[in-house]
């Protein structure tokens, strides 16, 4: 795997549907959150999300996944539709 490869990395922001969404560190964050997917160098995926605006970032429960035959944007998408349906959303599978 190229370097290139293992630093690809997706960020949006996104509001949490109701339920919000499930993290290791804090439980379920809600309201406006920013979600950052990043491809590790042994080619799984880290999902992390934080309060738009806030410096701490906290790791979606379900992680680190493998990526997907999609690739890494389709499974930062499918992060994205989980947090934004709710109920305490984690990294789907």
């Amino acid at each position: 795997m190229n370097a290139e490869a293992s630093q690809e990395h997706y960020e949006d922001k996104v509001t949490a549907g109701p339920g919000g969404a499930m993290t290791d560190d804090v439980g379920v964050v809600t309201g406006d959150l920013t979600v950052a997917t990043a491809r590790r160098p042994d080619g799984l995926a880290d999902v992390r999300v934080q309060y738009t605006g806030a410096e701490e970032w906290y790791t979606l429960t379900g992680g680190p996944r493998a990526v997907p035959p999609g690739g890494l944007r389709a499974f930062h998408d499918a992060v994205l539709a989980a947090v934004r349906a709710g109920g305490a959303a984690e990294v789907p599978r």
